[in-house]
């Protein structure tokens, strides 16, 4: 199935904007540059960038163990294609760590959610997710992936999952590589080659000499 596609028309459509706002807010956005002064074009106020500093200083929150199950689990919902790289390219993994740090109500979900996909994979494969084959990492995503067909007994894993998938397209979905990837342009500067003749003559009205010089710029190409 194409994974790709569906999370641009999650991340597009249904992902919750009170987290995409949260996130764009405190998302670690630094670029590489030898110059003191601030390089990603955003003002923050002196209380913010503290506030930014003692997070990204802060404790790792997840084990290196549970890090190595969220980099996995990202790059099955985010793969390396053609267009762009992975969740992990992008450093989701990093984003996720930063995010729960920062809205500390998704630590208990996540750390209780990754527990129940490790304890999951044991009793059916005899193995902790990231010892699975990755046959064996997607059949058990797949029970967990799709709400309406998941089994009761899955639940948890549901819930945990879409907030892993939601995590995971807004960290994605808010880098350069993400922009890329759905091609995002932003606000660009255009060329109006102003009203088309058919229109003009339609309604009568025609361009002068003055508008033609002056206020309109044909595009030649």
């Amino acid at each position: 199935m194409d994974r790709r596609q569906s999370l641009k028309t999650i991340a597009l459509g249904t992902l919750s904007a009170g987290l995409i706002v949260e996130a764009c807010k405190t998302e670690d956005k630094k670029t590489e540059s030898t110059s003191t002064q601030p390089t990603d074009g955003i003002n923050r106020m002196a209380e913010e960038k503290e506030y930014e500093e003692s997070l990204k200083n802060a404790k790792k929150f997840f084990t290196p163990e549970e890090m190595a199950t969220i980099t996995v689990l990202a790059d099955i919902i985010i793969p390396k294609d053609e267009v762009s790289g992975s969740a992990s390219d992008a450093k989701v993994p990093d984003f996720i760590e930063f995010i729960v740090k920062d809205m500390p109500e998704h630590q208990t979900p996540m750390r209780g959610g990754l527990r129940w996909l490790d304890l999951k994979c044991l009793n059916l494969y005899g193995k902790s997710f990231t010892g699975c084959t990755q046959q064996q990492q997607i059949e058990m995503v797949d029970q967990i992936a799709y709400p309406k067909k998941a089994k009761p007994e899955n639940q948890q894993g549901v819930a945990f999952f879409n907030l892993m998938r939601n995590l995971t397209a807004t960290g994605f979905y808010s880098t350069k590589m993400g922009w890329d990837d759905i091609g995002y342009k932003g606000n660009t500067p255009n060329q109006w080659n102003g009203v088309p003749d058919d229109v003009l003559k339609q309604y009568g009205y025609a361009y002068s000499e003055k508008e033609l010089k002056e206020c309109i710029s044909f595009d030649k190409s």
